[in-house]
């Protein structure tokens, strides 16, 4: 039976004013494959016969604007839209093109237009993205051009796209080699369209992916070791195209899948081979998940499992745990992996400054891995205890922590995702959030300290704020203007690299409280 499918109105005309100036006119590319498998395209793409300079004359004002024969249709064409008020998908029309050399393995060397649908179609990336849709009765008005109405077509599949997608399969177009070489960038795309178009639920068991589950994506045969084989290529690819590609393959609804891919294919070891010195480095009976028990593992199973969809949350749950086989120490059950939340949040923010993230990105991912490892114990840590927590990260990003160490929790092999310690601790964020864990929500401040005490404008008087806010952390009932302002003048006693030194103190017996906390619960001598 024939697959149903409906196009909006705006296409429909788009498509019509194209054949009515004597031009061919195809939906093709992604938006055919979305189309087949009943999504939703994001974005309209129509190829034709007709060059640039004549799709201009159709539609006048059109945006061109590019070397690749693209026009961009504008929204005052899609009748009854208000292009300020318009949030559906871009349409754009290409002239059929061939393209001839890649001589940087990105971009051709000269883009040469085409005669036919055929050509334009054989130097596409994947079978699945090769096909085109011809619609008929295009000629039909349709009474409201914002509704969708069902309309004949056919589908123009050269090479075997329709097949593919039954058995959900991304193979390269023609010679899988030729195609990567022409544009490296498309080994990310493979592995991408792999995670991407794989069914919404996430296999089992995020450790066996090669065994396929039900609506996943494979590669194949070929393809796959096209990529293998060409994956040094890619050093040829901007890294921001790489970290495009990167994130939408960590979004995805199977990331552990493709992560999965890129370690196997080798281009994860262009843009953080890190990951590839995490395989293999046995962990201790905390992670401990049966035959998987290596850090690589533990990371992809945290990938997988990670409960938010944010992309800092997402990238903090895949390298939460990156420092280890730099801070190993022993072997077996026993083996400690001391203080490498603060070595990993190191190495991450390297690498996520080599792939050019924006800095909000990078710091908040790297505040997440350090200070993944936050003690929870109830009958151990106090309302203090959760104050510092809650002035590190900021309360505005609690709930992305929480997220983190859920991943963690749940790529170490536990049932429960949220137990009763975690739940305790976020009763507890929430009990002193009003409370003050910065020097503004102080009960007193400079103007203060220099009305009331006299002391003289300069740093000192941003050292004692310190100092106060250290001492309320402890205990909030000190947190009043008289008991600040007799906390003070003991501390004015006190020179600047006195108050400084004694800052630092109070810092360095909290860390050391924290430490031996961690060191009891994961056997660090």
């Amino acid at each position: 039976m024939k697959k149903k499918i409906i196009f909006p109105q705006y296409i429909i005309e788009v498509i019509q004013s194209l054949e009515k100036a004597g031009f061919e006119a195809y939906v093709v590319g992604g938006c055919v494959r979305d189309l087949m498998l009943e999504k939703e395209p994001k974005d309209w793409d129509i190829a034709t016969n007709g060059k640039p300079d004549e799709i201009l004359k159709i539609f006048p004002d059109g945006k061109y604007e590019n070397d690749f024969g693209t026009v961009m249709l504008p929204l005052k064409y899609i009748e009854g839209v208000e292009e300020e008020k318009w949030n559906g998908p871009n349409v754009e029309i290409t002239t059929y093109r061939i393209e001839s050399k890649y001589s940087d393995k990105r971009h051709p060397d000269e883009v040469k237009f085409a005669k036919t649908l055929e050509e334009d179609l054989s130097r596409r990336d994947f079978t699945v993205n090769a096909m085109a849709i011809r619609l008929a009765n295009t000629e039909e008005p349709h009474p409201n051009p914002l509704l969708i109405k069902e309309r004949e077509f056919s589908v123009i599949d050269l090479f075997g796209g329709q097949e593919d997608l039954k058995k959900n399969i991304i193979r390269a177009v023609g010679e899988a080699g030729e195609r990567f070489d022409e544009d490296a960038l498309r080994m990310m795309r493979a592995i991408r369209f792999a995670s991407t178009l794989s069914g919404n639920t996430p296999h089992p068991n995020p450790l066996l992916i090669k065994e396929r589950g039900e609506g996943e994506w494979e590669i194949e045969e070929k393809t796959f070791l096209a990529i293998k084989k060409n994956a040094k290529n890619l050093k040829y690819v901007s890294i921001e195209r790489i970290r495009d590609e990167f994130d939408k393959i960590i979004l995805s609804k199977n990331p552990a899948q493709g992560v999965e891919l890129l370690v196997e294919t080798k281009l994860m070891d262009e843009f953080i081979p890190e990951i590839i010195a995490t395989i293999g480095v046995k962990q201790n009976r905390h992670h401990y998940f049966g035959p998987y028990n290596t850090v690589y593992d533990h990371l992809l199973a945290s990938l997988e499992k990670c409960p938010s969809e944010k992309l800092e949350v997402r990238l903090a749950s895949f390298l939460h745990d990156i420092g280890k086989p730099k801070s190993k120490r022993g072997d077996g059950e026993m083996a400690t992996f001391y203080s490498h939340e603060y070595i990993g949040a190191k190495m991450v923010e390297k690498i996520l400054e080599r792939m050019k993230y924006p800095r909000k990105t990078i710091e908040k991912t790297v505040m997440l891995v350090k200070n993944h490892m936050f003690y929870y114990n109830v009958d151990e840590v106090g309302e203090s205890g959760v104050r510092r927590v809650v002035q590190k990260v900021g309360v505005e990003n609690i709930n992305d922590l929480i997220d983190v160490r859920i991943a963690d929790r749940l790529g170490s092999g536990v049932a429960k995702a949220v137990p009763y310690k975690l739940r305790h601790f976020k009763f507890m964020v929430e009990k002193v959030s009003s409370d003050a864990i910065s020097v503004k929500q102080l009960k007193i401040n400079g103007n203060d300290l220099m009305k009331d005490l006299g002391i003289q404008p300069g740093p000192k008087i941003g050292a004692i704020l310190d100092v106060l806010l250290a001492e309320v952390i402890d205990n909030q009932k000190l947190n009043e203007k008289e008991k600040l302002l007799e906390l003070a003048k003991d501390f004015d006693k006190k020179d600047l690299a006195e108050l400084r030194a004694f800052a630092k103190q109070k810092i360095e017996e909290e860390k050391k409280e924290e430490e031996e906390l961690m060191k009891k619960k994961y056997w660090v001598e």
